[in-house]
């Protein structure tokens, strides 16, 4: 029996090195086991407060917290029950998006919502669509390859091991991957349905190669997890844990050793100690009160949009216009992905939904083609809307009344196409905070505002023309195409120039050496993928980082001596002490 036939047969079994999180999961309840969580007091410092616990806070957490960390992790929304909280309806599930208001400007403002913003435990990968792209080697070196956008700091070799094992730990299921870093995936593909069928042959006929998948959803049990069902409610959230959100790949391992996760928890500032320049701590609500969580580091990981606005309103005399602001770059270079969507109608029924939303897809435009007449390029995948979502798509079109009630009965033989657009990082794109309108708790709400650059049109007119071209050749008897705007990520990058930068390689704030971001907003540049796994990757790595060095390197020598402070020596295998403890 060959290596991948063994694989292929014990997939199920096979355990993640240090992440029991499938396997501590209930069989008969899909709710994350709380029962044992550690409860630490206010006043006890412990050694990471985290703000938020979606694909980069989560990650952290359960990897510190195996390495003996005493962490905190404070999420606004709530801790989700699958069984409970999940519905089979698209209206039904508002709750899981950032819904409070933002504003957005600019001259193509982004509409902000239910496809870039989540809310509550396990953050918007509860509600993403289960696909698991890598980042490109040359996402890391844009500006040396290409002359736009930025480089990185690190490197795709330096995150290479953390996204293999991130692969194995979601598991993410998926055809050969023949772009980037070419590789494997530890799950066989999904099956496809009609419409996917239908798409490939079309691309095929165009000399463009698709590959299924890759998506964190399970193909077959892992642990206590079981197969998909192909229920069809991916972007809704998963009630059957098949697809991997940070709520069940790591929040179960990170409560076993020791994390806490305090759920419907609004941090409103972090706190800075003006004398050593050190923060000290969180501020936040909870039940209509204000608390402080003591730590002696803090990770701030609420992704492109709440953790610039949390730096921001997080004022001090050192730092009079935000947190790690002091050369303005807080909440600059924010980026989305163009993400336009071409529908095709065929003469048999397609059934779109009848599959994980991304069922195929190719990254053969990904790299940059001086023929085309713009830098970078973009990746293909199908998506499924159902029934709610494909009415927007019909009246983003422009039609209404009659003819939206006759889209609308011809759903079953209609097939989408996505593209995902790199859009590039410009400094006026960006959030600050709109004083004159402030959410419940008195804090200035979020602003946004984004323009496109002439490079981002062409990227998203050339992404239109080719998917279209793909269903006419599939046989699309119509085609409705629209834009609109997918994912988030910048607001906080990472580099070597503190006057360019917010963090460096390492995730720290330039200047406060205990202040660290952990979420897509420390991203240099967006790629053409989907930007979870990279986030996640990076928190992977971020957490490696800290676990290995010596606490005066880390932390520096104004850090007093206390038991238990900045455990940064222990061993990965070292069960935490979790000092003063609220009971359980």
């Amino acid at each position: 029996m060959s290596r991948l036939q063994l694989r292929t047969l014990l997939r199920g079994a096979l355990r993640p090195p240090d992440n029991d999180s499938a396997f501590l999961l209930d069989v008969h309840r899909r709710a994350v086991p709380r029962e044992r969580m550690a409860r630490y007091d206010e006043d006890y410092p412990v050694d990471l407060a985290i703000v938020g616990a979606g694909a980069g806070g989560a990650t952290l957490a359960q990897r510190l917290a195996r390495r003996g960390w005493k962490v905190v992790v404070l999420e606004v929304g709530p801790f989700w029950d699958p069984d409970r909280d999940w519905v089979s309806d698209e209206a039904g599930s508002h709750a899981l998006y950032w819904t409070e208001e933002r504003i957005v400007g600019g001259r193509d403002p982004v509409e902000l919502g239910k496809n870039n913003s989540g809310r509550g435990v396990g953050g918007s990968m509860v509600h993403y669509a289960g696909y698991c792209p890598r980042f490109h080697p040359s996402d890391f070196e844009v500006r040396t390859r290409d002359g736009v956008g930025e480089d990185w700091p690190i490197s795709y070799p330096e995150l290479k091991r953390h996204y293999e094992l991130l692969e194995l730990e979601l598991p993410v299921a998926g055809e050969r991957w023949p772009w980037g870093d070419p590789h494997r995936y530890p799950h066989t593909a999904h099956p496809i349905a009609g419409g996917a069928e239908l798409a490939v042959q079309g691309a095929r006929e165009l000399g463009i190669e698709m590959r299924v998948g890759p998506v964190g959803i399970t193909n077959g049990s892992f642990g206590n997890r079981p197969h998909c069902i192909y229920r069809g409610f991916c972007l809704q959230g998963c009630k059957v844990n098949a697809k991997a959100s940070p709520l069940v790949t790591h929040i179960p391992d990170a409560i076993a050793h020791g994390a806490e996760i305090r759920a419907d928890c609004m941090v409103t500032a972090v706190e800075l100690d003006d004398a050593s320049g050190r923060v000290t701590g969180v501020r936040y609500v909870s039940d209509g009160r204000e608390h402080l969580q003591r730590a002696d580091a803090v990770a701030v990981a609420g992704y492109s949009i709440e953790t610039p606005r949390l730096l921001l309103n997080s004022t001090s005399r050192r730092f009079p216009n935000g947190l790690a602001n002091g050369n303005d770059q807080v909440g600059r270079c924010v980026m989305v992905q163009g993400a336009p969507q071409v529908a095709g109608r065929f003469a048999r029924e397609v059934r779109m939904y009848k599959a994980p939303p991304p069922e195929i897809s190719s990254e053969q435009f990904y790299e940059t083609d001086p023929t085309r007449g713009f830098a970078r390029g973009f990746s293909i995948q199908t998506v499924g809307p159902l029934p709610i979502g494909w009415a927007e798509h019909v009246l983003a079109d422009g039609h209404w009344g009659q003819a939206l009630r006759e889209y609308m009965r011809d759903y079953n033989h209609w097939y989408t196409l996505g593209a995902l657009s790199e859009l590039l990082p410009v400094a006026e794109n960006r959030v600050t905070l709109a004083s004159e309108v402030t959410d419940r708790n008195g804090i200035p709400v979020a602003r946004m505002d984004y323009t496109q650059c002439e490079n981002d049109r062409k990227n998203i007119a050339m992404a239109k023309r080719t998917m279209q071209e793909i269903m006419e050749a599939a046989g699309a008897q119509e085609t409705l195409v629209i834009d609109r705007y997918a994912h988030l990520v910048g607001g906080c990058r990472m580099g070597v120039d503190p006057e360019r930068s917010v963090v460096d390689s390492d995730h720290r704030a330039w200047g406060i050496p205990n202040l660290f971001i952990a979420d897509g907003s420390v991203m240099p540049t967006q790629g053409s993928a989907n930007p979870a796994l990279t986030i996640m990757a990076a928190s992977s790595r971020l957490a490696d980082r800290l676990g290995s060095k010596l606490s005066d390197e880390a932390v520096g020598s104004a850090k007093p001596e206390r038991s238990g402070a900045w455990p940064l020596h222990r061993s990965s295998r070292a069960r935490p002490r979790h000092g003063r403890r609220q009971p359980a």
